[in-house]
């Protein structure tokens, strides 16, 4: 201990927040942890100020800091004993400048965190990157506020909060054993609203529900995000079901029919989603306020009479109650968003929340099956859920399910779940009445029926015979006699369990027991298994129950048969869920108004959010005050995301005094965090630890919804021995990284530096926390031999690692639901065990329509959703780490199976002057032409340079960059046949020898035998179709034609042989712009493109592309060209492909000699290849080419849908070629990771300057925060090369029929107004009759073409069918449009059974080929009489790209009103608003005479080649 003179500074002097010099404090170390204070005052000045005690320690905390250098040399420490703290932590600590402070040296084990709490904002933090932080922050000093870094500044945190010892901290030193939460603040939202039938009652204070649910709630809650600095991504929903009172189908008229659903007491129904806002960021979001107000004016009579129909007579509909809603199922369309988070991965928000607001008390009526579904999704998935109740909380646990009853016997009782999974809050809204401080927590009683009580009848009772208490099925005193009883054995037990129905009308009679405890009784049952650890149970059934005022059948006491650790084979019939369980024939019941009597069997679900929770100063999780209403409080966890405060009220409190202690009745176990061997906990609350009393209050759990918490990275459950033997079955694998690499460094020539054996360690344990697992605490004992493993260092305490006393051997412990996995490293051997159950679960598959109004729609339209279990025991881990192992080689590709993220661009063309126009102000959108020669040439000249730059990040060589000329190639010839027939050569798929692949059936393009399994592989089919992931591009594409210092280039003659030639292009100054030399390049190496135009420039009678590709090919024939790769059989293609020139053996005897191994050159490099415009189809192109004069009127100006010959099928021309390859990325181009980071790109093959060219990047082993830093210079540099890219969603349509589609977003209908052009009978009368469709869909491109659409090439579905829907993206790619072609060949039986697949099509979704036509038939239907007129479903399906955030867009001016007016502009013209639709028509024939005169005068001397 020593005093200083404190002095302060600046982060802009020194980023060190404590400056100290070695010599004033010889006896401090670097890394030490000092506590500065100021010195308490003098005796005297203490006995004066103690009355009100102002000392600097009462009014802040001691300041705790890490010595992190010394400031020997700083001018602020030349005079003695003086240090130097940074100002903002000075002014926080209270410390004084200039004043005297004491440093003393702590222990840091004195100091440690429990927990500490980081919050994190605008940025997507993965798991991995969770964990390693956390490494990276183990044995350093925090203090409150304290900004932390990773990954180079990639990763940016803030200390939020702390606990050390059950108390806040301001400051303290993270250990191994300190829990570290990370909190977003900026998170994806859904709010989802009941609209039930309680949402139209008034509560105490008069107000109704949805103002209190509305003004009160939400209100308090946007004002809380903005106060937090909150920035959410929110989707707001309001939902309902609606009963019809129907006893049979065939009471419906025809167009409800479609979407009802039938519940188990025979009532049929249907679901209503509202969707208000949709993937919505405001900093104001008072305006979201007023706009659901005006939504909810009209809501109730939108739904319920939603299929009127004038003269039509519909079943009497009623908006359903919200015990009785849709509330699983909403629960369920939100986590069909979140489970796909890998897909759309955005780089600016992190976690997942849902939020469902209810006029409800938390007790639901719900499907057994569905439950179970939602509570397996909800927590293999790390989902926080939270159920805001703005009704009056209920004086019994809550929430509450209650399984729908579908046994008809008499006696069978209902059956209840306490659902662990789900975080309550009750709001209450901060009003007072002035004569009372009552608040009621029971509803009152529905009025009595108007009808005269008989009083000799047995019904004069005031409640129906079936529901009064002393009717009910109970033999009370064989009851009392069994509770007395010693446990029975297992195979009596079903026998011995008892049941109970017990209504809330109950509660007229509870209040006159004189006991708030049991004033309404809900109970808990679920099918379990013997193993599960649902089971309630006692240890000491022979204590005497509590007295309670609900008749004694009431309460039932279960008798656990764990009691004694025996352990029996499980059923044979299983529920779904994590840790859910088969049934018995009864199950048992708990009390809710009492579930602190009950506990259940510890499960790794139960404890898969509680490292969430600090440590309060009794040792149960706890939270800080939140809503305090009354003078006792005690903190309680309940919910996933956080525990909340509970207040007690006064005469709850004196119950309580008397109330004996179960805890000490020995009643159940005590839980104990600090019990290692626990194998039971309380059946209530999110951890189990926590009793319920009635005198909780429950209030918000506002910090939850705030800055919702992540899926913690730790959890402390692990499996017993027996449990392990009995219920899981164990497989181990081995991997040798040294060994793998060692074989595919012979086979390579590409090959990098090998990862090591503890770097393929380490992300092993990182891809399994990006995939949910947790790393399991062990502590004491439960680790060191209770798993039955080989037991660890006992001296370890509280770690998740193992090491080896003798050696470097560590050992992690993971698991996700019943999985776990044993992570083990000895020597460089990396052992895999994994323990799956022995007894999975099935997979449940549950169907689910419904109606949703999406925003921008007309009405409520009709979808279907899949709700999936997942099968987390079929992910296939083995593939994945040997892919890790082989640091992303190609013999182990990405699947989808492996659940890989990704990130989907489109480049478009930068500027648009249209576009430009319209911001400017233009009254109207369909201002865009045709893109000229020179846009196109624009367009391959910036994707050329792209790609040589920022995705193969080549340089070229010295020679001086010389300007190129400007190459029109659209108004070039088309490439040569030879060239296409080389493409089709070209094998689709390769098979492969790999086991792995084998077992997780990848099809993949470019698999191929490893070569040293003798396998022999053609390869020059192989070299295309394996072109999965390389390819790299030169810089510029600028190309050496001209001469700087030489103003006249002397032309090459046209019989010039090609070794002069080869020389010429090797000249220094006039010569071709090779690339630099370096790894994995032969010299001379160029880009095929800069070749052809080089050749153009310098060679007489090279006047096209095509001709240059001659050339070239003829020297590749000569060899004295070849791909880059050495393989000779690879053909020469116009493009970004690398070539090089073959040199004699004196020439480069040391240079560098390609070994022919393409698919690893692929793996390195990016090659793409160009190929002329189509220009709407109005150019002609080798796959289009048919008849030589077939197209000739397409090339003076004739609308292609008015041409006498056309082909709808123009743009297939590509699809019969491999579409994309895959080749590996290198993320952190900047170094910042602090592990070896790799991603892969999937791009398109070709490239044709009119489309949208796609590039998908992917990754399993990178950073998101790298991989944005990736991406953003990817934005930066693709601007400055005259592109724009659009982040695209992987559906974009979002049509409701595909597996990965949002259930809640769907495309826009917008009808095509045909009927305003037929004057007869057919709009093509001029035509053949049998070309009319085919000529409508090119009339609706013409149309999409004047909105500034580009064309999009969708990969289709399979080789053999093609789809037949066209997808274009609009010039500023915040819009989708897709139109149906309907191919002769295929549309046979869609044209026939899309007009009635109307029942059928959501359930069998290939009874229609057409997605586009059903969804269509579909949204017109049911309106009027002419609902199946086909004219009716001509139109288009418009959608919004959702990816694009103001962080991507290029144009600030296209936002939000940009695209709504882009849209209404759409609708007018689409509906001949102003006749402007007629007036196209009209100017379109105009068109066509103009040129097809031109074409007479033109051809009619000499008069020859027409038909």
């Amino acid at each position: 201990m020593k005093s200083f003179r404190l002095f302060v500074h600046q982060k802009t002097f020194s980023d060190e927040d404590l400056i100290i010099n070695q010599k004033d404090y010889p006896e401090a170390k670097r890394n030490d942890i000092v506590e500065i204070y100021h010195p308490p005052p003098p005796p005297e000045e203490e006995h004066q100020k103690s009355k009100n005690k102002t000392e600097p320690e009462e009014e802040f905390p001691r300041l705790l800091l890490q010595i992190k250098s010394f400031g020997n040399d700083l001018p602020q420490l030349q005079s003695r004993e003086t240090i130097s703290v940074e100002q903002s932590i000075a002014t926080a600590f209270g410390l004084q400048t200039y004043k005297n402070v004491t440093i003393r040296l702590v222990n840091p084990a004195d100091v440690a965190l429990d927990s500490i709490e980081l919050t994190f904002k605008d940025q997507y933090m993965g798991r991995s990157e969770m964990w390693r932080l956390k490494n990276s922050l183990v044995n350093t000093c925090v203090y409150m506020n304290k900004k932390l870094e990773f990954c180079g500044g990639a990763v940016r945190c803030q200390v939020y909060e702390m606990w050390a010892q059950g108390d806040r901290v301001a400051c303290g030193v993270i250990t191994d054993d300190t829990k570290v939460v990370f909190r977003s603040s900026t998170a994806m939202v859904y709010i989802f609203l009941q609209m039930s039938s309680e949402m139209w009652d008034f509560d105490i204070y008069g107000d109704l529900y949805f103002e209190k649910a509305v003004n009160g709630f939400l209100s308090d809650l946007f004002m809380k995000w903005k106060k937090n600095g909150s920035n959410h991504e929110v989707t707001i929903v309001l939902f309902s079901r609606t009963f019809y009172a129907a006893s049979n189908l065939e009471e419906f008229p025809l167009h409800m029919r479609e979407c009802l659903q039938k519940d188990y007491k025979g009532r049929y129904y249907e679901d209503f989603y509202r969707v208000a806002v949709q993937n919505e960021r405001y900093d104001d979001w008072s305006g979201i306020l007023v706009q659901l107000r005006h939504i909810f004016q009209t809501y109730l009579k939108m739904v319920l009479e939603y299929h009127s129909r004038p003269e039509q007579v519909i079943p009497a509909a009623s908006n359903s109650t919200a015990s009785q809603g849709n509330f699983l199922e909403v629960l369920n369309m939100s986590l069909n968003v979140f489970e796909k988070h890998y897909l759309d991965r955005s780089f600016d928000r992190t976690g997942q929340l849902s939020v469902v607001v209810t006029p409800g008390v938390g007790v639901f009526e719900v499907d057994r099956e569905l439950t179970n579904i939602t509570k397996q999704r909800i927590i293999d998935n790390g989902v926080g859920s939270d159920l805001v109740c703005v009704g009056e909380q209920p004086l019994h646990a809550v929430p509450l399910l209650k399984f729908h009853n579908k046994d008809t016997h008499l006696n069978v009782p209902d059956d209840y779940s306490m659902p662990h999974w789900i975080n309550l809050s009750f709001y209450s809204s901060n009003k007072k009445i002035a004569y009372s401080n009552f608040i009621p927590r029971i509803k009152l009683p529905p009025p009595l029926p108007d009808r005269p009580l008989r009083k000799n009848s047995p019904r004069s009772k005031l409640l129906p015979e079936d529901e009064y208490i002393h009717n009910s099925f109970f033999d009370y005193d064989a009851y009392d006699a069994k509770i007395f009883q010693l446990p029975p054995a297992y195979h009596s037990l079903e026998n011995n369990i008892f049941h109970h129905r017990v209504t809330p009308r109950y509660n007229r009679f509870k209040r006159s027991s004189g006991s708030l405890l049991d004033s309404q009784d809900f109970t808990k049952g679920q099918r379990r298994k013997m193993s599960d650890p649902d089971i309630p149970q006692r240890l000491n059934v022979n204590v005497r129950s509590e007295p309670i005022a609900i008749p004694p059948a009431t309460c039932s006491p279960i008798v656990s048969p764990h009691t004694d650790d025996r352990e029996l084979s499980p059923p044979p019939r299983m529920v779904v869920g994590s840790e859910g369980s088969p049934p018995f024939e009864s199950r048992a019941l708990i009390n809710p108004f009492d579930p602190s009597h009950v506990t259940i069997k510890l499960t790794s679900n139960r404890r898969r959010w509680t490292h969430i929770f600090p440590k309060g100063p009794t040792g149960v999780p706890a939270q800080q005050d939140k809503s305090n209403t009354e003078n006792c409080t005690v903190q309680v966890s309940s919910g996933n995301n956080l525990g909340k405060s509970l207040s007690a009220t006064t005469a709850l409190q004196e119950y309580c005094k008397k109330r004996p202690n179960v805890h000490n009745a020995g009643q159940s176990i005590p839980v104990s965090s600090k019990n290692s061997t626990k194998s039971s906990i309380l059946l209530w609350g999110a951890t189990g630890e926590q009793e319920w009393t009635p005198a909780l209050t429950t209030g918000v759990d506002w910090k939850s919804l705030t800055i919702p918490a992540c899926l913690p990275i730790t959890t402390d459950y692990f499996p017993d021995k027996r449990a392990l033997n009995i219920d899981y079955v164990v497989s181990l694998y081995s991997l040798l990284p040294d060994s793998v690499n060692a074989d595919f460094a012979q086979q390579r020539a590409f090959y990098k530096k090998p990862l090591t054996t503890v770097e393929v360690f380490r992300e092993l344990i990182s891809q399994r926390l990006a995939q949910g697992f947790q790393l399991i605490l062990m502590v004491g004992s439960y680790a060191d031999g209770a798993n039955g493993l080989p037991a660890p260092n006992p001296k370890m305490r509280g770690t998740m690692m193992r090491k080896s006393p003798t050696e470097n051997d560590e050992s992690y412990y993971l698991s996700i639901g019943r999985l776990f996995h044993k992570i083990s490293l000895s020597g460089n051997t990396i052992s895999v065990t994994r323990y799956r159950p022995r007894h999975p679960y099935p997979g449940f598959h549950y169907q689910y329509r419904y109606r949703f109004y999406a925003p921008w729609h007309d009405t409520y339209e009709e979808s279907v959703a899949s709700f999936t279990t997942e099968k987390l025991e079929h992910y296939n881990w083995n593939y994945l780490d040997h892919y890790v192992c082989t640091g992303g080689d190609t013999e182990f590709v990405l699947v989808d199976a492996l659940k890989y993220w990704r990130f989907r661009v489109y480049f478009l063309p930068l500027n648009n002057a249209a576009t430009k126009k319209i911001i400017e102000g233009n009254d109207h959108y369909d201002v865009y032409s045709l893109p000229t020669n020179s846009d196109h040439q624009q367009m391959v000249d910036g994707l050329l340079k792209f790609i040589e730059t920022a995705v193969n990040k080549i340089k070229r060589s010295s020679v001086p960059k010389k300007p190129r000329m400007s190459l029109s190639i659209l108004s070039l010839p088309p490439l040569t046949q030879p060239r296409r027939n080389s493409m089709s050569n070209f094998s689709q798929n390769i098979g492969s020898n790999s086991p792995f692949r084998e077992r997780l059936g990848s099809n993949r393009l470019s698999d191929r035998p490893r070569p040293r399994s003798g396998s022999k592989v053609d390869r020059s089919r192989l070299s295309q179709g394996s072109q999965d992931s390389s390819g790299e591009l030169r810089e510029g594409h600028e190309t050496s034609m001209d001469e700087n210092t030489a103003p006249v280039i002397t032309l090459l003659k046209p019989n010039t042989i090609g070794s002069e030639l080869v020389d010429a292009m090797k000249h220094p100054t006039s010569g071709l712009s090779f690339i630099n030399v370096q790894q994995n390049l032969p010299n001379f190496t160029f880009v095929t493109a800069d070749a052809v135009n080089w050749l153009m420039t310098h060679l007489e009678g090279i006047t096209s592309i095509e001709k240059g590709v001659q050339v070239m090919q003829t020297l590749h024939k000569e060899q004295l060209i070849r791909h880059s790769s050495g393989d000779a059989k690879r053909p020469f293609i116009y493009g970004f492909y690398l070539f090089y020139i073959v040199c004699s053996d004196k020439d480069d005897k040391d240079a560098f000699q390609p070994n022919g191994d393409i698919q690893g050159f692929e793996n390195e490099w990016m090659e793409v290849e160009v190929k002329s415009p189509l220009n709407w189809g109005l150019t002609t192109s080798p796959a289009s080419l048919k008849v030589p004069n077939t197209f000739s009127d397409r090339e003076h100006g004739i609308p292609h849908f008015l041409c006498e010959d056309i082909d709808a099928e123009y743009s297939d021309c590509d699809l019969d070629e491999v579409m994309y390859k895959r080749m590996r990325l290198e993320t952190d181009v900047a170094g910042k990771s602090d592990r070896v980071e790799w991603g892969h790109a999937r791009y398109q093959t070709v490239f044709r300057p009119d489309q949208a060219y796609e590039m998908v990047v992917e990754w399993l082993t990178s950073s998101g925060s790298i991989v944005f830093e990736l991406l953003s210079g990817w934005h930066r540099k693709a601007q400055s090369c005259g592109l724009q890219m659009i982040p695209i969603p992987h559906d974009p349509l979002a049509l409701p029929y595909s597996n990965k589609s949002d259930p809640l977003r769907g495309p826009i209908f917008v009808p095509l107004n045909i009927k305003s052009l037929e004057e007869e009978d057919r709009l093509f009368k001029d035509f053949k009759e049998d070309t009319d469709r085919e000529r409508l869909f090119l009339f609706q491109e013409a149309i999409v073409q004047r909105f500034g659409f580009f064309s999009c090439k969708v990969e289709p579905p399979s080789k053999t069918n093609h789809s037949r829907e066209h997808q274009y993206i609009h010039a500023t790619g915040t819009v989708f449009v897709l139109v149906s072609s309907a191919m002769p060949k295929i549309k046979n039986r869609a044209s026939s059974s899309v007009g009635n697949s109307m029942g059928r099509y959501s359930v069998h979704a290939d009874v229609v080929p057409s997605p586009h036509e059903a969804y269509i038939t579909r949204h017109v239907s049911g309106k009027n009489k002419d609902d199946y007129d086909n004219s009716r479903k001509m139109g288009f399906l418009w959608s919004w790209n959702h990816m694009v955030s103001k962080r991507w867009r290029t144009n600030q001016g296209v936002d939000t009103n940009f695209q709504l007016k882009l849209l209404k502009d759409f609708r007018e013209f689409c509906s001949n608003s102003q006749g402007r639709l007629r007036t196209f028509w009209r100017e379109s024939w105009e068109a066509k005479e103009t040129a097809t005169c031109f074409i007479r005068n033109r051809s009619s001397f000499p008069y020859n080649n027409l038909p």
